[in-house]
């Protein structure tokens, strides 16, 4: 039996704090790196009274339409749970952020607290966009902001818009390209080490 490919989905949220807990997650967006027709977008209500001004205004979303209009955070994450499980039928999902340390720690707190469980995995854990490209290129931690690698990989038709739903998008696209580039890379390398013909 064949064994279903990971599919590496990245995530991206919007929050109106630095933690969760004290502070809301307003919006969750998730794509499917190399399936730009997979896509997953919701806001959420507010957890809490407390929120950073200058957090909120990244997003631009309005605290008080999310309060009266956006779904309960229940009814949020079981929706995201029902699409990430929805892919298991053409692969296996696996946790993409960049950075992973603040996506993530938004995404699967959320899902303990409202539904008990991740649909990534017990512990959460997934790939981060910085580490991954520190490890291909050795860079240092300065050189591996999502900045510098569309730079480097020369993408200049993908803005970053805090819409979670779009950066989401954004951040499958560049981590298609970086997993290109590092096919390209070993390809050249073995095409290299090839013995010329006599």
């Amino acid at each position: 039996m064949t064994r279903l490919p990971e599919l590496y989905v990245a995530v991206d949220v919007e929050a109106d704090g630095p933690i969760p807990g004290p502070y809301s997650m307003i919006s969750l967006g998730m794509a499917v790196v190399g399936r730009p027709q997979l896509t997953f977008y919701t806001e959420l209500r507010p957890i809490s009274d407390d929120f950073v001004p200058e957090a909120l205004a990244v997003s631009g979303l309005d605290r008080d339409r999310l309060v009266r209009e956006a779904p309960a955070a229940e009814d949020a994450m079981a929706a995201a749970a029902r699409w990430v499980n929805g892919l298991r039928r053409i692969g296996r999902p696996v946790f993409l952020g960049g950075p992973a340390v603040f996506d993530g720690m938004f995404t699967h707190w959320y899902f303990l607290r409202f539904l008990g469980k991740s649909p990534f995995n017990a512990s959460g854990a997934g790939l981060d966009l910085r580490s991954y490209w520190m490890g291909m290129t050795g860079c240092e931690w300065a050189g591996s902001r999502k900045s510098e690698i569309k730079q480097r990989l020369r993408i200049t038709d993908l803005p970053h818009t805090h819409h979670a739903g779009e950066d989401a998008a954004e951040l499958a696209q560049v981590f298609d390209a970086v997993l290109s580039s590092r096919r390209d890379g070993e390809a050249a390398r073995h095409e290299a080490q090839r013995p010329s013909s006599p």
